[in-house]
């Protein structure tokens, strides 16, 4: 029984909700208090017991791949000065026995396109998809990709993480119609993009991670592109729960939309409500602002 070992990270996209910020360093290098976007989404992957990083990556991405690579000045200039704390931050940036590999994605054709790009490397083995943008916090307790792969391990079929959001905001989600009522995991019925809040069939939203079999690279090669020559995963998905098993599963766990400002800055400030550092100064000055 393979497990899941491969995750494919999307990092190609422009970022342009973010500009100015993002005109010369990706959208996933932004730092949430003192990591990156692209490192929480690695190591929710880790934890999950992925070794296989696989980038989809675009022009201007090259600091992710110097974020994840050997910094040997670096490290030298930290070991010199004693600075052993700091040492270890940098070194366990990637673990032991985790690999990065690198794939350029030459045109932006949609995030089908982009998992596509993935499919020499990921062969015949299930993987997983996860987006940055889509920080998914679960302090204390099990992260959402393990969650995730432990419900893959038990039904062995694609799993796509899901949460309940207000009606009037499934225009902005892929949203999923499943068999039957209550229960985290649910068999998909069918899933449709963005509809039209009385449109959707439920309000359950697709969040930005993905277990899928190998099977799906075989439906995103048959779709015909849409707009501006892009291949949608959501349509692929589509046409794989009509051969194969799907499931909905309802995580534990709170999403922040890094894709956007308000969703960026509320991960930022609960995450530093937290952090060992600066928790007590910064909630003693949010405090001191009513």
């Amino acid at each position: 029984m393979k497990k899941v070992t491969k995750a494919v990270f999307p990092v190609a996209g422009m970022g342009t909700r973010f500009l100015p910020a993002t005109k010369a360093s990706p959208k996933e290098m932004l730092p949430i208090v003192d990591k990156p976007l692209i490192q929480y989404a690695v190591e929710e992957a880790v934890a999950a017991g992925v070794t296989d990083l696989i980038f989809i990556t675009g022009r201007t991405k090259r600091s992710i791949e110097d974020h994840f690579d050997k910094a040997y000045e670096l490290e030298t200039e930290l070991e010199a000065r004693g600075k052993k704390d700091m040492l270890e931050l940098v070194r366990k940036t990637v673990p032991k026995g985790v690999n990065c590999i690198y794939i350029r994605q030459s045109e932006a054709l949609g995030l089908g396109h982009a998992v596509l790009c993935a499919a020499p490397v990921i062969g015949d083995e299930a993987f997983a998809v996860m987006l940055a943008d889509d920080l998914l916090d679960n302090p204390g307790s099990t992260p959402v990709m393990k969650q995730m792969v432990d419900v893959y391990n038990y039904h062995r079929c694609s799993v796509l993480g899901t949460m309940n959001v207000p009606r009037e905001d499934t225009r902005s989600y892929g949203i999923v119609s499943t068999e039957g009522e209550g229960g985290n995991v649910q068999r998909m019925t069918g899933i449709v993009e963005k509809p039209k809040p009385e449109e959707a069939p439920t309000t359950q939203a697709v969040v930005g991670r993905y277990i899928l079999t190998p099977r799906i690279f075989d439906h995103i090669r048959a779709l015909k592109p849409g707009a501006g020559g892009e291949l949608q995963l959501t349509d692929a998905i589509a046409s794989l729960l009509k051969e194969e098993a799907v499931l909905s599963y309802q995580y534990d766990g709170v999403r922040y939309d890094c894709g956007s400002k308000l969703g960026y800055l509320k991960a930022t400030v609960e995450l530093a409500l937290r952090h060992p550092e600066v928790a007590e100064e910064f909630g003693a000055w949010l405090a001191s602002r009513g």
